[in-house]
C-alpha cells in the first residue's frame, strides 16, 4: 500500500514540475514581450520577475535532481528485493498479468 501512495506522491511531483516549467515559460514570455515597455513600475517589475524566475529555476532543478535521486533509490531497492526474493517477485507479476489478463478479456 506505501509503495503505490509513493509512486502517485512521484506522479503528483512530476506534473507539479511540469506545470512549474510551464509557469516559467511563461513568465520568460512575458519578460519578452514586455522587453519594450518603458515605465518605471514595468521596469521594477520586470526586475522582480527576473529574480524570482532565477530562484525559481534553481528550486526547480534541485527538485528534479532530487526526484532523480529517490528514483534511483526506488530502483536500486526494488532490484534488490527482486534478487533476494525472486519467487515472490515472480508471484507478483503473475498475480498481476493473471489481473490484467482477466480484465482485457473481460473487455471482450
Amino acid at each position: 500500500m506505501s509503495t503505490k501512495l509513493a509512486a502517485e506522491s512521484e506522479a503528483g511531483k512530476e506534473r507539479l514540475i511540469q506545470d512549474f516549467r510551464a509557469v516559467v515559460a511563461d513568465a520568460e514570455e512575458l519578460l519578452r514581450t514586455t522587453a519594450g515597455q518603458a515605465g518605471e513600475k514595468v521596469a521594477v517589475a520586470r526586475e522582480r520577475i527576473q529574480e524570482h524566475l532565477v530562484t525559481a529555476k534553481a528550486r526547480l532543478n534541485e527538485a528534479e535532481l532530487a526526484m532523480i535521486e529517490k528514483s534511483k533509490h526506488a530502483a536500486k531497492a526494488t532490484d534488490e528485493y527482486v534478487h533476494d526474493n525472486p519467487w515472490t517477485a515472480i508471484g507478483v507479476g503473475a498475480s498481476i498479468g493473471v489481473i490484467i489478463g482477466m480484465l482485457i478479456g473481460r473487455g471482450r
